[in-house]
Formats: C-alpha cells, structure tokens, sequence
C-alpha cells in the first residue's frame, strides 16, 4: 500500500512534475494533454500526480497554460508542499 502524505511531508516525487514539464518543452513551444499523459505514464508518476495530469481538461498547451493549470489542480489538492509546483 502506498504511503500517504501529510500537507508537511515532501514525498520522494517533489519536484517530479517540474521534470515533466521541463522535458515536454525542451524542444517544442505547444504541447496537447495526450503529449502530457503519455510522458507522465511513461515516467512512472505516483498515483497522486497521475490523478493531476488526468484532470487536465483536452486542448493544446503552452508552457504557461499548462503550469497554471497544473499549479491550480496541485493547490486544489492541497498537494503543493508534497509534490512541489512547476513553473
């Protein structure tokens, strides 16, 4: 069974989203959720941060638009001390 964090605990996964992120626009400006699904599934995410990934509502996605949307699922959770937020 997976541990559970509280809102003060970093999980081992801090700052995992940031890579993603990082790595999906090292050499493209837009990116589509199914982009972000793939390389989050295919980085082996925890189930919390996959749960954030798969709220992303369809669309096509620029660096800014995803991390507001990712920063606002993250903070909606509650999950910003745990997991870290991305820029």
């Amino acid at each position: 069974m997976a541990r559970k964090f509280t809102n003060k605990d970093k999980s081992p996964y801090y700052g995992a989203l940031q890579s993603l992120v990082d790595d999906l626009f090292s050499y493209q400006e837009e990116v589509r959720r199914l982009d972000v699904v793939m390389a989050a599934e295919s980085s082996d995410l925890p189930e919390d941060l996959m749960e954030v990934v798969g709220i992303l509502p369809p669309g096509t996605y620029t660096r800014e638009r995803l991390c507001g949307q990712l920063n606002s699922i993250i903070n909606g959770h509650a999950w910003g001390q745990v997991y870290g937020t991305v820029v």
